[in-house]
């Protein structure tokens, strides 16, 4: 679920707010490309996680990744201590009981979705953006 830019811009300040999405969009996609390539985690259902949590989990696989990228730079290879491709990895643990994650994941997926939330948001963060800018 991806929001869209404004597609009919009205006003400067809609006009404002359609490009500063843009710009900031790109940005965040092309890094959670980059994590959710490296980390299975960042590919994973996060809204069951709490909050602080996928700080959490978002800082660490952040500060792996400036690592793993500063060890490559100096050309040292990473070791593992088992072969995915080799099938000598351990298998997922899988249960199909009822969680409570499960629960927080669904209830946020519906506020999320709601369109009047996100048009209420959409309309506050517009006016946050004008109100920071020379308009």
């Amino acid at each position: 679920f991806r929001s869209k830019t404004i597609s009919f811009l009205q006003g400067p300040k809609t006009k404002l707010f359609a490009e500063r999405q843009e710009a900031v969009r790109k940005a965040v996609e092309k890094a959670f490309d980059v994590l959710q390539a490296r980390f299975a985690i960042v590919r994973g259902p996060s809204r069951m996680m709490e909050e602080e949590d996928i700080g959490v989990v978002m800082k660490a696989c952040v500060i792996l990744h400036n690592m793993i990228v500063e060890d490559e730079r100096d050309n040292y290879e990473l070791a593992f201590d088992y072969d995915v491709a080799e099938g000598s990895a351990p298998p997922p643990t899988i249960s199909h009981e009822r969680h409570l994650y499960y629960e927080t994941y669904f209830q946020r997926t519906a506020v999320i979705r709601d369109p009047q939330t996100h048009a209420r948001l959409q309309e506050d963060l517009k006016e946050e953006i004008w109100k920071r800018s020379d308009g």
